[in-house]
């Protein structure tokens, strides 16, 4: 499969804005939280490029190859904590919104660990994610060249 088209020098004004959402998330939303809500989201919309970019990004960050091969299976798996469970939920809910509509108990479980600041970065995080898998799907970005930037533990 080859890339339909290099989206970023098509419309390099919207990636640019894009980039830009991205810093700030994370400068918000923990970094092995934002790695592992990237992953699932890109799992569940079967995003093979951001699956191959944000797995390489969560092991440079220090995350375990055993909580991200669990991550598909989260709910059965004894890796991660309860904010971190509801964070997931609230992905997955929000990655397949137009059959969850946003559930009120998925809201309230998230928002049992998360202050409205908190809560309303991860919420952007899962939708500006949501957005990348759409674009990479769309253009069929080619995965597995990507390189994780070193990151300090």
């Amino acid at each position: 499969m080859s890339q339909r088209l290099h989206y970023a020098a098509a419309a390099p004004a919207a990636y640019q804005a894009m980039l830009a959402l991205e810093k700030v998330l994370a400068e918000g939303v923990e970094p092995k939280l934002f790695h592992l809500i990237k992953l699932r989201a890109s799992q569940v919309n079967g995003c093979a490029f951001c699956i191959d970019m944000h797995w390489k990004d969560a092991r440079a960050g220090g995350e375990t190859e055993q909580r991200l091969y669990g991550l598909d299976a989260w709910r059965e798996s004894p890796y991660y904590t309860e904010k971190e469970r509801a964070a997931l939920a609230w992905t997955e809910a929000l990655t397949r919104v137009a059959e969850t509509h946003a559930p009120d108990e998925d809201f309230a479980a998230v928002r049992a660990h998360f202050q409205d600041k908190e809560l309303a970065e991860l919420t952007w995080a899962i939708a500006a994610i949501n957005s990348w898998n759409r674009i990479a799907i769309a253009f069929r970005a080619t995965p597995g060249a990507y390189k994780a930037r070193a990151v300090a533990h």
